[in-house]
């Protein structure tokens, strides 16, 4: 399996590294594998979805 590294993922999705670190630590690329410090994503992971309120308003569900 190939892998990239966050800096390249980073690049390639159009988001900051330390964003990316957040979005692996909290399990949201599946395939993803920690060595360490670094993580290591596979080349084939599908950029995930940005869950955060851009809005500025909580909305309740």
């Amino acid at each position: 399996m190939e892998f990239m590294t966050v800096k390249e993922a980073a690049t390639k999705w159009g988001l900051s590294e330390r964003r990316l670190q957040t979005i692996c630590n909290e399990g949201m690329v599946p395939g993803v594998i920690k060595f360490g410090r670094s993580w290591a994503i596979p080349v084939n992971a599908q950029k995930p979805v940005d869950k955060r309120i851009k809005s500025g308003k909580y909305v309740k569900s």
